[in-house]
């Protein structure tokens, strides 16, 4: 009926010029705001610095020096938050609220109403109703949770289709899609708001179109995208521990990180006081994923590796892979300690303290009592030393009140301070530094036998200790780099960090080590974590095997280990090679499923492997026809080789997370967490083949397609992929 359609298409485009005007409005308001904060710091920055009511207005405005000081801290920071605020869309979607009649009661104090949802609240005015919800917002949970089975009050959904690459303009509003939960029959099909299974909403075409967009560059955020199991995720409290098992392409990542923009919109000043902190497994990665928090308005999050956090000393020295294991494994820990506190002695005689003419004594087993009493509590080492001061001047002053009566806290304090008994306390529970503790441990046979005994093999203790390397002074010492986290863990034994975050997002936790785990737990001893990872994907030689195990490490063995297995990222197709493999991997994780579909997976055999060079060439050069990022993957010589001739074949190539070449040669271990639109893989025999954690390494390599998969091989195929 061509007047028929003739009038829907007018009735769309009507709606979409009505919305590329609401789009103007909300632009005009956030320049607007953006301008007016803009503003507010340059006059505070002027009051500030005295350069507008004389050099008294600061602390007229703040209070005092330092309150102005921490105030221009504020002004000058939320300056940077404002200029670091990538351009895009206003918003992305909106919710029609039911007004009266059937359905709207479940609608609330919601009923009849509009709201557009976004990145950030958009409003002409602070104390004006907002244009535009930021997505956080209780109220927008709609948007991502209503089905036609539970509608939650709401009567229709708006997706709006943006061009890929515009800054967010009228003019780059280009489509939108309205869903009507409240025409839809509201029985229980199992259908979810686009009729798609389990509630999620492949079925929409934006939906569809915003995750299969060509990836290059830095990650971007989803959170037009966010599904229901993922918003569950997202939007749980602060106060408990979270493990998220994510099978590829699920989303993992993306869920810690909108978790974490969740928690400082919704607990800011819980938060904020104690800080935020994003674990990585290295500096590319960390690149990769850069980009999410600022683009949800969030900046100032510190984002950091693990090595980061260690002590800042320069490594001279090179473990062999054997002694390097030794010094990631859990065992290193309770050796550390023992050798700390193998420094404590046992008073041998009484203590006489002077206060004046007279001397007070304690005898030698009241103060062997208290000594063998604390150790036995096992505090951090520099709080029992304190603690046996304490206790220490707590027995003179019993002495004193038999005498005298009670002395007061002046007398106290002076006795807990005489050089009699600050004697005592450096010869029984002597002061000593990280430095000391690890190289009198690595460097002397007989106090690595102490504190090893029953923990480690005498054939270990050989491999530990410092061969021709040990140095006069813990300054001169060469250490390596696993020696950095015996140090850090010595330093926790001596007395707790001074860095502490309140939340910390932990991703690729498989791959972390026992002593890689209890660095961050030291620093989250007060707080909540999100942990993220996948068993699959383990491919370092201490990879956790199961997450009991390793939450407890991190200190964190109350939290919740929620799977996600349904993946929006991995088609299908590209899905079942790296199933098969999942049963040799000897891991408590479920296969993947996807829901999507149109993955293109192609095998091409190369007659030798002096041809495999070309052929990749040959296959990226192909890719490089159509749009999107490529990534080319191998085990670690084949790279510099594939490497090597992409180059001369004058195909630019960057590494994976840096510059945002559209071709990336990267090892299978360093693509974790990446994804490429085609991936190139070469030859999966000697990923497979490269040691005890070859299968997993394959795996990897298996899963970072979010479009096409071509494997090219000169020898056989691993069994996992002849299907």
């Amino acid at each position: 009926m061509p007047g028929e359609d003739t009038a829907e298409e007018n009735a769309l485009r009507a709606e979409l010029a009505a919305e590329r005007s609401y789009t103007d409005v909300c632009r005009a308001a956030l320049g607007t705001a953006d301008a007016a904060a803009q503003d507010r710091v340059r006059e505070g920055a002027g009051v500030l610095t005295g350069q507008h009511s004389g050099e008294a207005a600061a602390e007229g405005v703040a209070g005092d020096g330092a309150s102005a000081e921490a105030l221009g801290r504020h002004l000058r920071s939320r300056a940077a938050e404002l200029q670091r605020e990538p351009d895009g869309p206003p918003f992305f979607g909106r919710l029609d609220f039911l007004g009266a009649g059937p359905g709207g009661e479940e609608a609330g104090e919601h009923r009849g109403q509009r709201y557009y949802i976004g990145r950030r609240r958009v409003s002409e005015h602070p104390s004006a109703p907002p244009l535009v919800l930021d997505w956080r917002a209780p109220v927008s949970r709609a948007f991502y949770q209503a089905t036609a089975v539970h509608p939650q009050g709401v009567g229709s959904r708006r997706r709006f289709g943006w061009a890929p690459e515009g800054t967010g303009t009228a003019a780059d509003l280009t489509g939108l899609e309205d869903e009507r939960l409240a025409d839809r029959p509201r029985e229980s099909t199992g259908e979810g708001p686009s009729g798609a299974a389990d509630g999620h909403t492949l079925a929409s075409r934006i939906v569809t179109g915003e995750i299969e967009r060509p990836r290059v560059g830095p990650m971007r955020d989803i959170v037009a995208t966010i599904q229901p199991e993922q918003d569950d995720l997202v939007r749980s409290g602060p106060d408990s521990s979270m493990c998220v098992q994510g099978a590829p392409g699920t989303g993992k990542t993306a869920v810690g990180l909108h978790r974490a923009a969740y928690l400082l919109y919704t607990h800011p000043r819980r938060i904020e006081r104690g800080g935020m902190l994003v674990v990585g497994p290295n500096a590319a990665f960390l690149g990769y994923i850069s980009a999410v928090l600022p683009a949800l308005g969030e900046g100032g999050v510190r984002q950091c590796t693990v090595g980061d956090l260690l002590p800042g000393l320069p490594v001279r020295a090179e473990d062999p892979p054997r002694v390097v294991e030794l010094k990631h494994s859990a065992r290193m820990a309770e050796v550390l300690r023992r050798a700390l506190h193998g420094r404590v002695r046992l008073p041998d005689s009484p203590l006489a303290v002077p206060d004046g003419s007279y001397r007070w004594r304690l005898d030698e087993a009241g103060l062997r009592a208290l000594v063998e009493e604390t150790l036995a509590q096992r505090p951090p080492y520099e709080v029992g030393r304190e603690r046996v001061r304490a206790r220490t001047a707590a027995l003179l002053r019993e002495q004193a009140e038999r005498r005298a009566g009670p002395p007061g806290g002046a007398w106290l304090r002076r006795m807990g301070r005489t050089r009699a008994l600050t004697g005592f306390l450096d010869s029984v529970w002597p002061r000593t530094k990280p430095e000391e503790v690890v190289a009198g441990l690595l460097g002397d046979a007989g106090a690595l036998a102490r504190a090893a005994e029953g923990l480690l093999s005498e054939e270990e203790q050989r491999a530990l200790l410092w061969q021709g390397r040990r140095p006069r002074s813990p300054r001169t010492a060469h250490w390596s780099e696993a020696d950095l986290l015996l140090l850090d863990e010595a330093a926790g034994l001596i007395d707790h960090p001074e860095e502490s975050f309140r939340h910390v997002v932990v991703d690729e936790a498989q791959d972390l080590s026992p002593m890689q785990c209890r660095v961050l737990a030291r620093r989250s001893r007060f707080g909540s974590l999100t942990v993220l990872g996948d068993l699959a994907q383990g491919t370092t030689p201490w990879a956790a095997r199961d997450w009991p195990e390793q939450l407890a490490h991190l200190g964190a063995p109350e939290a919740a280990v929620t799977p996600l297995t349904t993946g929006f990222r991995v088609p299908s197709e590209l899905l079942g090679p790296a199933n098969r493999l999942l049963e040799a991997l000897e891991v408590p994780v479920p296969p993947a499923r996807s829901l999507r579909t149109g993955g293109e997976l192609r095998t091409v055999r190369v007659a030798t492997t002096a041809g495999l060079a070309r052929v990749v060439q040959e296959r990226v050069a192909a890719a490089l026809q159509r749009e999107g990022s490529v990534g080319v993957i191998a085990a670690g010589e084949r790279t510099a080789a594939v490497r090597a001739a992409l180059e001369a074949a004058g195909t630019a190539t960057g590494a994976p997370g840096g510059e945002p070449e559209r071709v990336a040669v990267v090892e299978a271990e360093l693509a974790k967490g990446l994804e490429y639109d085609h991936v190139v893989l070469v030859e999966p025999a000697e990923l497979a083949g490269s040691g005890p954690l070859g299968l997993r390494h394959l795996y990897v390599a298996l899963t970072r397609a979010v479009s096409r998969l071509e494997i090219v091989h000169a020898a056989g195929l691993p069994e996992a992929l002849r299907g």
